[in-house]
């Protein structure tokens, strides 16, 4: 009989303090960043160049592109050499690629392989390299290490466009790109290289693996793995596009401009909730009954913003739903791949994973603006996105129980 499950010779103050690393790693990665900036720096660009929103905007097309190209070697690298090495590396070239955006001098082609660059060494940065070690430092209180990781996201969201646009405001838009990219720098990478380790002997406890692991060839030929990828394909469609059309949903329904404003700065605040939240959830409740019961949160919101006649309160229980329900999609996929695949290739299965969620996340917000274009509402497209969420939910209740855990080898 090997030892109890939530046994481990690792030192929980430092777990938490490899948490805080990671929380402000993701903050200042490449995810949040881009993502939350470019539409600040977007019209000073236009004005500056002349070029079109729709020619800005294509840049996160590029990037999103070279990540899912990336994004499984990237796991590669942190199964071959480490979450702290490749944290290390890319942690400091990301910063240094957002800054160049400050030398952008008109060429669309030069500004589009900018982006391209920061995918490639921004890798590093994604979610899969901080939910490593959170995995590796925590078993009973796992869930809740990776929500707060998962969490940097959300406050991002929440602090970093005010910021851009004092830094703009003030100093113009070179300024804002070189201050914005060098907060990696100088304020990640000092905590990553302090705080970021893995536990004592090993990156991923020996507790946490599952019997025998292994290779990721034959993992890709087991029924839970083919579950999860088309669980997390569908997932990211249902959960992502409603947001970038979010706001044309609620003009459908007759907000104002400033109503729209209102309702939907709920949405942020509930991701960040629905990481930390759903984090604790996964540590107490079977990971896929808990994705079942947090997914009726934004299948509740479509079916609301979905009817007619909603009023501005039943419009922010809608967006909140959603929030939950799309805060809690990260933590859940790096829970369920730590919990039946184990830890030998948790970097390549995860990228493989983020690859199915950025195909999803791409397809979506599409597909939902083709159907407005088509009948003038968004009804039949969030109808589909709670189809998708149920058929998601479903799957992953077939995984049924954990792979036998044991203290040992």
């Amino acid at each position: 009989m090997g030892a109890p499950l939530d046994s481990s010779p690792v030192d929980s103050a430092k777990g938490w303090s490899v948490v805080l690393a990671g929380m402000v790693g993701i903050a200042l990665g490449l995810s949040p960043v881009p993502f939350y900036t470019i539409g600040m720096f977007a019209p000073e660009l236009a004005r500056a160049y002349g070029w079109t929103f729709t020619q800005l905007m294509t840049c996160l097309t590029v990037q999103t592109t070279v990540v899912v190209l990336s994004g499984p070697l990237s796991g590669f690298a942190l199964d071959r050499f480490g979450a702290r090495a490749v944290a290390l590396w890319s942690v400091p070239l990301f910063a240094l690629s957002f800054m160049s955006l400050a030398l952008t001098n008109g060429s669309l082609p030069l500004f589009y392989a900018q982006w391209a660059v920061m995918g490639l060494v921004g890798a590093g940065t994604l979610n899969a390299t901080w939910t490593r070690l959170a995995n590796a430092w925590f078993f009973r209180h796992r869930g809740l290490a990776i929500g707060l990781v998962s969490a940097g996201t959300g406050i991002t969201g929440f602090a970093i466009k005010p910021f851009a646009a004092w830094l703009i405001g003030h100093y113009g838009w070179r300024m804002g790109f070189a201050v914005i990219g060098a907060l990696p720098l100088v304020v990640a990478w000092p905590l990553v290289f302090a705080l970021f380790r893995a536990p004592p002997g090993e990156e991923m406890r020996r507790a946490d693996r599952v019997g025998f692991e292994p290779t990721v060839w034959a993992v890709m030929g087991t029924r839970p793995f083919w579950l999860m990828a088309t669980a997390f394909l569908l997932l990211p469609f249902a959960l992502t596009a409603p947001i970038p059309n979010l706001e044309n949903i609620l003009k459908t329904q007759g907000f104002s401009l400033p109503q729209i404003g209102a309702v939907a700065s709920a949405f942020g605040l509930a991701v960040v909730a629905g990481r930390v939240g759903g984090g604790w959830v996964l540590d107490r409740v079977w990971a896929p009954g808990a994705a079942f019961g947090v997914l009726l949160l934004p299948m509740a919101g479509n079916w609301l913003l979905a009817g007619h006649g909603l009023s501005p309160g039943m419009a922010t229980l809608a967006i909140i739903g959603m929030g939950l329900g799309s805060g809690f999609e990260f933590d859940l996929l790096a829970y369920l791949v730590a919990r039946y695949f184990g830890a030998r290739h948790y970097g390549a299965i995860y990228g493989f994973f983020y690859v199915m969620i950025a195909i999803g996340a791409g397809i979506g917000p599409v597909a939902y603006g083709k159907v407005f274009d088509m009948t003038g509402a968004y009804s039949a497209a969030l109808m589909g996105g709670i189809g998708c969420l149920v058929l998601a939910a479903l799957l992953l209740l077939a995984l049924g129980p954990y792979p036998q855990e044991k203290a040992g080898d």
